[in-house]
């Protein structure tokens, strides 16, 4: 089977000299595209969210993908990589009419992936640099970087479990019994309490009472058993 895949990034964007450059190269390789693959969708989108990747998930070894250009595959060339990527594992001889690559089985199509590779790796570190740089800019400028201080992340360990913990203590479960299941430690259990003043207070008090207690017998413990090794 043989793909044309063509893209736009609005509605007010035609794909028709896309489909009239792939025809075109597809006839003088005296091929004849069997399915078009059409759609309006940003390039910054993956794979998994467009029509090409729901595509894939038919296509077979062999098959034939030809593009306008590799442009229509990504924004950036990190993006275009792990879609090429992602063809030559699925065993597609991918063709770009505009740049006159051809990914496939051959040496030459190897070569190419490497040199792919190799620039992606390049831009990898090129960004870590330029983050790391400007991070080092920020910093000489006085700028403080990270959360503020005291400051809490809106997302911690127990988001979206507010519920099931309110359930338990209705239900009178100790502390110990909710980091069982939710597994959690107590400390963290404590954090969460301390900053929701929806608990009834009555078990916050009886908790308290529970955490001293247990403390104590813990400190008993301890003290016991060194009184047993002397």
């Amino acid at each position: 089977m043989v793909f044309g895949y063509v893209r736009v990034s609005t509605d007010k964007q035609t794909t028709e000299n896309q489909k009239y450059e792939i025809e075109r190269f597809a006839a003088s390789k005296g091929l004849i595209v069997g399915e078009w693959i059409d759609e309006t969708i940003s390039g910054t989108k993956t794979i998994a969210d467009r029509e090409l990747g729901k595509a894939f998930q038919r296509v077979e070894k062999g098959d034939i993908l030809i593009i306008a250009e590799l442009s229509r595959l990504g924004r950036t060339i990190l993006q275009v990589l792990s879609f090429l990527q992602y063809c030559m594992e699925k065993g597609l001889v991918v063709y770009s009419v505009k740049e006159g690559y051809e990914l496939g089985e051959n040496i030459s199509s190897h070569v190419l992936a490497f040199a792919f590779s190799l620039s992606a790796e390049i831009e990898r570190g090129l960004l870590s640099q330029r983050t790391k740089e400007a991070l080092a800019r920020k910093r000489m400028e006085g700028v403080k970087l990270g959360r503020p201080v005291g400051a809490l992340s809106s997302y911690v360990k127990l988001t979206g479990k507010e519920q099931i913990i309110l359930k338990y203590i209705k239900e009178k479960k100790p502390k110990t019994f909710i980091c069982e299941q939710l597994h959690i430690t107590p400390q963290t259990l404590r954090n969460f309490l301390r900053n929701h003043d929806e608990l009834p207070e009555s078990w916050k008090r009886k908790q308290k009472r529970r955490s001293k207690k247990e403390l104590t017998s813990a400190c008993r413990r301890k003290t016991d058993a060194r009184q047993r090794k002397k």
